[in-house]
């Protein structure tokens, strides 16, 4: 039967991807000039921000009084999930070594980067729940100066954001947003050490300003806009995935969402309710959920499971949601995807926010080659090695027939000089 196409996606008018690179090197070539000044002009002009770029840690550990008491318990109960998973993740990092042969000791260690920035971005919603994933899992890998960046609404950070900030332990915290916010963390304005990695959702300036800096300053990849795709059999429930796709679609005009199913009777009564379950929005969530749907949504159908798998490795979504029965047969099964939710009952938005795993997830396809965020991101993995006697001759012996091989004389002699001292003298090739 191969793939039924119910819904095809017309994609997005094209886009002038040079337009946001050439902005973003001026920018940044300017903030590398002039530094604070650049960037108090920047903030002003771009954000419209006139106040502190330092937000005053007083006023950081004051947010809490500006949250009931229900949002400050279910925020810290996010943060708990977070926390707890990224120090199980930490935990599997662990240094090592072996003895290769007698007196040939080689090992790893694992050692946490000094400083690290996380954006956590604004504009239409406050992602306090990127202010948990990225700063919280800095911690727990164990970095120990985190600086923080959002950009300022009406002035001012919101307060649910400062609080999240504070309570994941962010050290110093900048009103700032785009560029701006990324560079001034990246060489380490307004008292912060350098960051030696970015981390953090953005917009396209945002992405794009972390992409020129990488190389000189490490980061956790590069993001597009967000995807999520659903799978399902005849055991789901339509309503169930038409508000999940509903509820991904809402991030904005340019996230994708797709249905795959071997179930056609589903496929079309999803796409009967999507629309309904959209109009029931509110304003800006409506018109960011129809115009990802419209433009963006797909609906494939296809003759089974094994088909559905081949199709949900070729997509290899950031959020990857399964509705079918034999939840262990699709773990095994699935290999492309930056997050993997299994079952009904754990929709996406958990993951989202509060369940714990990462949610700063590979976009645009590249969960084909790499996954989300992690305390490994802040993490160097260094190897040692040491050499003693017993085991240097025959090393010294092989090292120097390679590196003839190779044509490198000089390396072949640091292994001579050591078998000369530990033996008979060597006759060098040449002499």
């Amino acid at each position: 039967m191969g793939v039924s196409h119910l819904k095809t996606a017309p994609g997005l008018p094209p886009q002038t991807a040079g337009d946001t690179s050439e902005i973003v090197r001026q920018m940044l070539t300017r903030i590398k000039a002039e530094g604070e000044a650049a960037v108090r002009d920047y903030a002003e002009r771009l954000d419209g921000h006139e106040g502190d770029i330092v937000v005053p840690s007083e006023a950081v550990a004051a947010a809490a009084d500006r949250l009931t008491a229900d949002e400050r318990e279910m925020i810290a109960y996010a943060h708990d999930n977070i926390r707890r998973f990224a120090e199980a993740q930490r935990a599997t990092a662990g240094d090592m070594e072996i003895e290769l042969r007698p007196g040939l000791v080689a090992g790893q260690r694992y050692i946490p980067l000094s400083a690290a920035g996380c954006y956590v971005p604004g504009g239409r919603y406050a992602h306090l729940a990127s202010a948990l994933m990225t700063i919280t899992t800095a911690r727990a890998a164990g970095v120990p100066f985190v600086t923080a960046c959002s950009p300022p609404r009406d002035g001012e950070i919101p307060a649910a954001i400062l609080y999240a900030m504070h309570l994941a332990g962010a050290d110093l915290v900048l009103a700032l947003g785009g560029v701006q916010g990324v560079a001034a963390m990246a060489q380490g304005l307004y008292g912060a050490p350098p960051a030696d990695i970015l981390v953090g959702p953005g917009n396209q300036f945002v992405a794009e300003a972390k992409r020129q800096l990488f190389g000189g300053v490490g980061i956790d990849m590069i993001a597009g806009p967000t995807d999520s795709l659903v799978l399902a059999d005849a055991s789901a429930d339509p309503i169930t995935v038409a508000w999940d796709l509903v509820g991904q679609a809402e991030h904005g005009y340019n996230s994708p969402v797709w249905l795959v199913t071997d179930h056609k009777p589903l496929a079309e009564e999803v796409m009967q309710l999507v629309p309904q379950c959209i109009g029931t929005l509110p304003d800006v969530n409506r018109d960011s959920a129809r115009s990802a749907w419209e433009s963006l949504g797909e609906v494939m159908v296809v003759e089974n499971r094994e088909e559905i798998v081949v199709q949900a490795n070729r997509i290899a979504p950031e959020h990857l949601h399964v509705q079918a029965a034999d939840l262990e047969w699709w773990k095994q099964n699935l290999t492309a995807y930056g997050s993997l939710f299994l079952g009904e009952n754990t929709t996406v938005a958990f993951g989202d926010k509060a369940s714990g795993p990462n949610h700063v997830l590979p976009t645009s396809g590249a969960a084909r080659y790499t996954g989300g965020l992690s305390v490994h991101k802040f993490l160097k993995c260094v190897t040692w090695q040491t050499v003693t006697e017993d085991a240097m001759p025959e090393l010294a012996r092989a090292t120097a027939v390679i590196s003839r091989m190779e044509g490198m004389e000089g390396h072949a002699r640091t292994a001579d000089i050591r078998l000369e001292k530990a033996d008979a003298p060597i006759k060098f090739a040449g002499q």
